[in-house]
Parts: C-alpha cells; structure tokens; sequence
C-alpha cells in the first residue's frame, strides 16, 4: 500500500489550510491509500527553528516524508508567498527530499491575486527537492470553505476541481507503482 503524507503549513489551530489537507486526506484514504497528516504547527518550536534533526518529533517527521510515496503540500497564502513555517520544515529535509515522489501543490487564500504562489513559490521548492512529478496545483479561495458547528465544509465551487486535481494525484501516485 502506497503512503502519502499531507504536509501543513498553517500556524493556526483553526486553520482552512488544515481544513482542506484533512479533507484531501479523507479522499484519498478512500482508495485505500496509507495517508497521514503532519501538522507542522504541532512539531516542537525550538528543534523546528534550530534545524535539530536529532529531536524524536522532527525525527519522526523526516522519517514520515522519506517513507511517503506521494506528498500533498498545504499553505496559507501570506504576503504572495507560502508560510514560513511550512518554509521552516522544508528546509530540513535533504537536498532531494522528494525523490520519486509525486507532489500536489495547494494554497488557500483571499483573492485569486495570489494564486501564483503555486507555480512562483512552492513549485519550484518541490521540484528543487527532487519530486518526480509535480502535479497541477490548486488555490482554493477563503470563501469557498466555511465552517458549520465547528466542522470544515468545502462549497461546491471549490469542490469539483478540488476533487479532478485529487484525481490527478492518483493518477500519478498508481503509475509510479
């Protein structure tokens, strides 16, 4: 069985960034795919800044990248770029840390202004750590996920190409197999 681990990016415990990498995860635990969810925000701060490799929590991070066959890069959109804090965890990984994986790029954020931040910012970080594939990305505008009683839920305008871009994933992630 396949593992694909989602990767967070936001600092926020009541985070849509989060909201979106736990649903694309119960999409693709559907087809039986190993998937885990790091949460960057939970690894502890101090080893996270001082690149402390040898802390079991980021230990156990790297391990759950090097062991993924597929990887699902989740971002808030901040000042036209991805969060520092998943800019943090990338940085410890090694040179070709995504070395054939297949990778799936996704930002949220207020305003179709920043949409490219997928292609500009984070596209490139994947593809400068080796990814075998990185597949179309997707932006998912704030207002297209809200919550009710206390619960994500993805509108139906952001769910259709949310689910082709998954299924894309998929795809790539079955012909590396």
């Amino acid at each position: 069985m396949s593992h694909v681990l989602v990767i967070s990016g936001s600092p926020s415990a009541t985070s849509k960034t989060e909201a979106i990498g736990d649903h694309v995860a119960r999409r693709l635990a559907e087809s039986e795919w190993h998937v885990g969810h790091l949460k960057v925000r939970t690894l502890p701060a101090a080893p996270l800044m001082n690149a402390d490799a040898t802390d079991p929590a980021i230990a156990e991070a790297l391990e759950q990248v090097a062991r993924a066959d597929g990887i699902v890069l989740a971002t808030p959109t901040y000042k036209a770029s991805f969060s520092g804090l998943l800019k943090t965890f990338l940085d410890l990984l090694p040179q070709y840390g995504f070395r054939q994986k297949a990778v799936l790029p996704l930002a949220t954020g207020g305003s179709m202004a920043h949409l490219l931040v997928l292609d500009y910012a984070l596209r490139p970080v994947a593809v400068s750590l080796g990814a075998r594939h990185v597949v179309q990305s997707f932006f998912l505008l704030n207002e297209h996920l809200t919550f009710h009683e206390g619960e994500p839920q993805l509108l139906p305008e952001g769910t259709h190409l949310l689910d082709e871009v998954i299924e894309q994933f998929r795809k790539s992630l079955i012909a590396a197999t």
